[in-house]
């Protein structure tokens, strides 16, 4: 899981227009975007959650983690953090709103979707390159049919997670 976190400035930016929720613009109008966004922004900070991590911890506090470290990275006290979702990241030194479908509301989040969207495709693209037969540029570990074939085929791969509800074991 990948958690980005951008500022950008206050000025009008007609060049991200198009940026949007990332799950709403193909790979490419991402790719396109990812350049301007990097090249626009006052900073961009990009944090991981591992499977490991997820396993340990769960999917929705290994997040939180994860922006609170993106975040954190970025050395503007004074800037408000708009966070994704309905859950404050915790223990984040700094003045926070949720914003439940921010980044279909906010620029800022909108473009820190963009940036790890881009970030996680073209991790699995590598991964694809050392676990080929996974398919994981096609699917980029989302759940399809394709995705779960290759598990029931081929088994887990050392990448995915072990809580993953197709992975994980049977609750008693």
């Amino acid at each position: 899981m990948v958690a980005a976190a951008v500022l950008l400035p206050e000025s009008e930016l007609p060049e991200l227009a198009q940026a949007d929720d990332s799950k709403k613009l193909s790979a490419a109008q991402r790719e396109r975007l990812f350049p301007l966004i990097c090249a626009k922004a006052l900073a961009v900070s990009v944090s991981w959650a591992h499977a490991g991590d997820i396993d340990r911890e769960n999917i929705l506090r290994s997040t939180l983690n994860a922006m609170r470290r993106a975040v954190s990275r970025i050395r503007e006290d004074g800037a408000l953090v708009i966070v994704d979702g309905n859950h404050p990241i915790p223990n984040l030194a700094r003045e926070q709103v949720p914003l439940i479908g921010g980044d279909a509301k906010s620029l800022c989040v909108a473009c820190a979707s963009i940036v790890a969207k881009v970030v996680r495709d073209r991790w699995m693209a590598v991964m694809d390159r050392r676990y080929p037969l996974y398919g994981f540029s096609r699917h980029k570990g989302y759940g399809t049919a394709l995705h779960m074939e290759r598990l029931r085929a081929l088994g887990p791969s050392p990448i995915h997670r072990r809580s993953f509800a197709p992975l994980a074991p049977p609750r008693a």
